[in-house]
């Protein structure tokens, strides 16, 4: 028996795929109903469940969007950075200009979206990414203290909570209306605490 193809979709998935992650940005996952990813996908619910499964399942792919995208220069930025301290440097900036960003909603996707949330997967989803993120700030910070340009008996694992505590209160504060300067400011006074 063969099988006979399915209706071609009629909407372009990676457009369709970036409304809802913006939407989930905007609103959280628990906010954002089907009814809102649907208006915002301009699509139909029929289609929405056939080429992205559920509400669930569509929220993991537009965190993985998300990270390859908008989330990227984290990445980069610790990974390209010759020294600990010039990579988290890096962040924190590029966080100040992403996070203030107008093209998008404010602060960071992954910090904001399971505020409120019932859903314990995605909770632990989302802690998830965050945690890869502070132990990534940590190793960078270890590098320093093995390079001899931190004291030996420096609190690594202290200092990365530090910084990712920072970048937390970086997205809320832009979610809160604060200007690209004004997390610049917050950036410059957290670097201090590295050179102490």
């Amino acid at each position: 028996m063969t099988k006979t193809a399915g209706r071609p979709r009629s909407f372009d998935r990676d457009a369709a795929l970036e409304k809802a992650l913006v939407a989930f940005w905007r609103d959280g996952y628990e906010a954002t109903s089907i009814a809102a990813l649907t208006g915002a996908m301009g699509i139909r619910p029929p289609s929405l469940y056939a080429a992205f499964g559920d509400k669930r399942t569509l929220f993991s792919e537009a965190i993985r969007r998300y990270q390859e995208t908008y989330g990227a220069a984290t990445t980069r930025a610790l990974r390209e950075e010759p020294t600990g301290r010039a990579a988290i440097e890096r962040v924190l900036t590029r966080a100040a200009a992403d996070y203030t960003d107008p093209a998008h909603p404010p602060g960071c996707l992954i910090i904001t979206a399971a505020t409120n949330c019932a859903d314990p997967d995605v909770v632990e989803e989302l802690r998830g990414h965050r945690e890869a993120s502070k132990r990534a700030i940590g190793e960078r910070v270890a590098d320093d203290v093995r390079a001899g340009r931190l004291p030996a008996g420096t609190d690594v694992t202290a200092l990365a909570t530090y910084y990712a505590a920072v970048i937390q209160g970086m997205s809320r504060q832009a979610q809160d209306g604060a200007s690209r300067e004004d997390l610049e400011r917050v950036a410059a006074l957290a670097m201090r605490a590295y050179d102490a």
